[in-house]
């Protein structure tokens, strides 16, 4: 790892260190992803290896329970609406169906989500450099989510931070330094290797449930923007957080959002946000491990910038 990660814990980052940060970064970045990105990574040789992860053949969710309430983190919660038949209104002969209707603000910060790489728009490109005039009324014509259609399925890779420290969880505005990623992997006995879908807890959903929701776009823990460099040299395929990944407020000059600037503009990795970890960490420890078979399938949304999703690990 180059000399910059050990500045992985610099509080701030001006305009130029960040600017140099995405450079590298780009630089760094696997070639021959086309509009995949760094999902390129998978192959179907990682999928094979990810599937011997299967022993016990338990199953747990990495999704939060859709939030349909309003609340400080979630102003507009999704829409669930009830349009078929109903209690009050069923009859007691012949067929009729309970049906309904969902209208979900996707990039929300209460609800897990996958960002698509057509999400971040930074100095008028997205990632690769692909005009982001690309972004229409009608949707992407490029990089949407359709990228995925396939599924994503590989080898996930839990590093608990909140765990190695001691704590319940991060506190908002903490940052996850490269050295806390890897304190964690020795601590956990695990290592993050190429083509690793990894996932980040910062213990967010644990706070939020023991102290209540909060203002999450305006504080929030996540990962440095350094930190993205571990991620680089362990050629990473996707990133997941129970956060939205980013610490607020930014410790970036003039960037709000440096991790996903970082992540999805300059490497083409698929960010999967506001996930819960509270169940896998049950299923980790009793299992003795920290990796597992993971499974996403995002929504076949044409032109989306992203989609819900259910994330599953497959122990």
């Amino acid at each position: 790892m180059d000399t910059q990660a050990s500045r992985a814990g610099s509080p701030r980052l001006s305009a130029a260190e960040f600017a140099g940060l995405h450079a590298r970064l780009r630089r760094g970045t696997v070639e021959g992803g086309g509009e995949r990105g760094a999902l390129a990574q998978i192959t179907p040789r990682h999928v094979r290896a990810a599937a011997a992860e299967v022993r016990s053949g338990r199953t747990v969710t990495m999704a939060a329970r859709v939030q349909t309430e309003p609340g400080p983190d979630d102003p507009e919660p999704c829409e669930h609406l009830m349009t078929g038949a109903v209690r009050g209104g069923i009859s007691a002969d012949g067929l009729q169906f309970a049906r309904d209707r969902f209208a979900m603000n996707v990039h929300g910060d209460a609800d897990s989500h996958l960002d698509a790489l057509c999400h971040v728009i930074y100095d008028g490109t997205l990632y690769g450099g692909v005009d982001a005039n690309s972004v229409t009324a009608s949707g992407a014509t490029a990089l949407s989510v359709e990228v995925a259609r396939d599924g994503i399925a590989g080898r996930g890779v839990l590093l608990d931070i909140p765990r190695l420290r001691g704590v319940p969880w991060l506190e908002p505005g903490d940052h996850v330094t490269v050295d806390d990623l890897t304190a964690a992997e020795r601590a956990q006995h695990v290592r993050v290797t190429e083509g690793d879908l990894l996932f980040v807890r910062v213990g967010h959903r644990r706070r939020r449930a023991e102290l209540g929701a909060w203002d999450a776009a305006g504080r929030r823990a996540g990962l440095h923007p350094y930190a993205l460099e571990f991620l680089r040299e362990r050629q990473v395929a996707v990133l997941g957080g129970d956060g939205n990944n980013d610490t607020a407020p930014s410790s970036t000059e003039g960037v709000s959002f440096p991790v996903h600037v970082l992540a999805v503009h300059a490497m083409g990795l698929h960010l999967l946000d506001y996930l819960q970890f509270e169940d896998l960490v049950e299923v980790c420890e009793a299992e003795r491990r920290w990796s597992f078979l993971c499974v996403v399938a995002p929504l076949r949304l044409p032109g989306a910038t992203g989609s819900p999703v259910n994330p599953i690990a497959v122990f």
